[in-house]
């Protein structure tokens, strides 16, 4: 299990990965209420909200 790093919650990886539909354009989707996950600096962080997954980018987001 993985923890949020935002409020430290645990995650389930294989719920916040596993395919709920597609998309009108057949992209994968994803049940956000199961957690949500964000690549960042060659890393998987999962998150269990997407309020948490967006404080973090907003904190550590793009490097100038």
């Amino acid at each position: 299990m993985a923890q949020c790093p935002v409020c430290g919650k645990s995650i389930d990886e294989a719920a916040a990965r596993a395919t709920t539909g597609q998309t009108a354009f057949g992209a994968a989707e994803v049940d956000p209420a199961k957690g949500t996950r964000q690549f960042h600096d060659g890393k998987w962080y999962y998150f269990d909200t997407l309020e948490c997954r967006s404080k973090f980018m907003a904190q550590h987001g793009q490097k100038k």
